[in-house]
């Protein structure tokens, strides 16, 4: 079947598009839900029922148990090697010969389950050998979020430096200049976010007519957080006939929509029979009183090891990250309202162990992986089975065991009775308090030391974009649009720069001294007279001192005079 009709075919239900509590949308399936706080009665809804998987109409190839068994590249086997990878996870045993192939792919496998490797080897593979034009990638990769582009990147990378192929990054909130020039150099494989890779088209930085392969990570999330018509328009536009891949943790009809229309005979593999299925993974409803959550939060904060504390809202992570701190705990708040530099500098102090606790919105339930975090805590409750499952797909991964806990008042029980049903988890539950063993065992919740602690500075903003940060930049649209700090710093003038620099001007001038200036000197340097600074102090920076201020005489600078100076004084100079 051809895409032409593959379009056609989509607009109809189809027999693999049941819908979740007989065929309601998604807004009336959250409705009688409620939220954590939700006092609704009624009995409890049905478990969601994902659409049925297609009928793959040709076999598939078998899984392999080694890598050296699937047709890669000696390089890119040798750089698994190095990276330590020796074995595959099992969706990289089953898509791998498939995908290889060339075959449309259809993974569903939970968050840690190595589904960027999956894919990754796969696309890679096939760009060996190929050189992309100016503005226009062989592959694209479709993700939800900025962390999970990063975090793609970064598992790649190696692995195309080994067959020297070019990866971008396209992003939100990072310099949109340096993505163009990216992509403009040449890119065979571009790691895109929705909505940027969008602008960059609509600016004809990039064309996707020439995309062979295009895979959709965490296609459920980019259903749920309304990419839905992005991703689509951005799927038109790559090349007819080309192979599609698609993972996701979860199928609902959202994802069943894009299966339907852009999937071609694919193979389908699924990890596990539920995306909540996790063997490793514990899950504990701890029962508090509104009164001692606070003091609950902070010794299990305060344990022994990292964790990652979910809350809903900016200011109510902001808040409980500084109390955390005041008390002894290195915590840091992570979420939307950061910049992306900051968010990037939080996660690397998570990473390193700089910081301990991680108090994060949703932006953090998708994307992010740290090693050997066993604890998630869901301080406020997610209101949606499949945020429960994200938040907690950040323990437990590839095999490793974790804990993911969630603090449940009083009035939030029957809600996470509904939502631990949607998810198919048989949690245990516990009423705590603050203090007890019980707690500690569970969780590793001490005291906190309460002796206050500060983090290293956030990281400076910069205005992104502009013709400074493409000179500062790499230009290979993976690097963060900062650029180079000579880049940042001109044109602004410091006051201490600017004493520092006068001061050593009538002796230096950059090398240009009376005796040295080609006639440049200090008394001809435009009569830029501290009388003639036009009301620019020393602290206002961005003048010129006397010997670096042009250094032209009276008869060079088109019969500017001492009067008629640019009336910057010696002491405002700096930064330029």
């Amino acid at each position: 079947m051809d895409r032409t009709a593959r379009k056609k075919y989509s607009t109809g239900t189809g027999t693999g598009s049941t819908r979740t509590r007989g065929g309601s949308s998604r807004s009336a399936r959250n409705t009688g839900r409620g939220g954590p706080k939700s006092g609704r009665t009624g009995a409890a809804p049905a478990r969601p029922t994902e659409f049925a998987l297609p009928v793959t109409r040709t076999e598939g190839l078998p899984p392999v148990e080694e890598f050296a068994e699937l047709d890669m590249p000696a390089r890119l086997l040798t750089a698994l090697g190095a990276e330590g990878v020796t074995a595959p996870f099992p969706i990289q045993s089953a898509t791998l010969p498939n995908s290889l192939a060339g075959r449309d792919v259809l993974g569903r496998g939970r968050t840690g389950s190595g589904k960027t490797l999956a894919f990754g080897l796969a696309v890679l593979a096939r760009m060996d050998g190929q050189r992309a034009e100016a503005r226009r990638p062989l592959a694209l990769v479709l993700v939800p979020t900025r962390e999970l582009a990063q975090q793609v990147t970064d598992a790649l990378t190696p692995y195309a430096r080994a067959l020297r192929l070019r990866l971008a990054t396209v992003v939100g909130g990072m310099s949109i200049g340096r993505q163009a020039s990216a992509l403009r150099g040449g890119a065979e494989v571009v790691v895109a976010t929705p909505g940027r890779l969008k602008d960059l088209i609509d600016r004809g930085d990039c064309d996707l007519s020439q995309v062979a392969i295009t895979v959709l990570d965490e296609a459920d999330q980019m259903a749920d957080m309304g990419f839905m018509p992005q991703v689509t328009a951005l799927l038109d536009q790559v090349r007819p006939g080309g192979q599609r891949m698609l993972f996701s943790a979860t199928l609902d009809r959202n994802v069943d929509l894009l299966v339907r229309r852009y999937l071609d005979d694919p193979v389908v593999h699924s990890v596990d029979p539920s995306a909540g299925a996790v063997t490793t993974m514990e899950h504990h409803l701890l029962h508090v009183e509104e009164t001692d959550k606070h003091a609950t939060t902070t010794e299990i904060a305060a344990r022994d090891g990292r964790v990652i504390m979910f809350l809903d809202t900016k200011h109510a992570a902001d808040r409980l990250a500084k109390k955390l701190l005041a008390v002894g705990v290195r915590a840091a708040a992570l979420h939307g309202g950061k910049s992306q530099p900051q968010r990037n500098r939080t996660l690397a102090q998570f990473k390193d162990g700089q910081v301990t606790v991680l108090v994060a919105t949703n932006v953090a339930a998708r994307g992010i992986h740290v090693d050997n975090l066993d604890l998630v805590v869901n301080v406020d409750p997610p209101t949606d089975h499949k945020d429960y499952l994200h938040r907690g797909g950040r323990t437990a991964r590839a095999g490793e065991s974790g804990t993911v806990v969630t603090l449940v008042l009083p009035s939030q029980r029957r809600a996470m009775t509904r939502l631990m049903a949607d998810a198919g988890i048989t949690p245990q539950s516990t009423k705590v308090r603050s203090g007890e063993a019980e707690l500690s065992r569970i969780t590793g919740a001490q005291a906190p030391s309460g002796v206050p602690v500060v983090l290293a500075p956030p990281v400076v903003e910069r205005p992104q974009g502009g013709s400074p940060a493409r000179r500062g930049g790499t230009g290979n649209g993976t690097a963060n649009g900062t650029g180079s700090r000579s880049s940042r710093n001109r044109g602004r003038g410091r006051p201490g720069q600017a004493a520092r620099r006068s001061a050593s001007a009538s002796g230096q001038g950059a090398g240009r001294s009376t005796g040295q200036g080609a006639g440049r000197s200090t008394g001809q340097t435009g009569g830029r007279t501290s009388a003639q600074g036009a009301g620019r102090s020393s602290a206002q920076g961005g003048g010129r001192s006397a010997s670096q201020g042009g250094g032209r005489s009276a008869g060079q600078t088109g019969g500017r005079t001492s009067a008629q100076g640019g009336g910057r004084s010696s002491a405002q100079g700096g930064g330029r």
